[in-house]
């Protein structure tokens, strides 16, 4: 089962992720905020996830990585 994985330090809330992401199940969390202010992305539903990438691909920061 794919899975991504999102570095909270790296991660500054751009939600360029979000957008790209084709099941809709990144969002930016509410509640979770990394070091630096930023409320970072979340996976809102992992078995829905196909490991398209898409979202690793839309970072401009690489926060995001694809474990398939």
């Amino acid at each position: 089962m794919p899975k991504i994985n999102i570095n909270k330090n790296l991660c500054k809330g751009c939600s360029l992720c979000v957008k790209a992401c084709p099941k809709k199940i990144v969002k930016l969390s509410e509640t979770k905020m990394n070091d630096k202010g930023y409320y970072i992305a979340e996976l809102t539903d992992e078995n829905m996830c196909t490991g398209c990438s898409s979202c690793a691909m839309m970072c401009p920061d690489l926060a995001i990585t694809v474990e398939r």
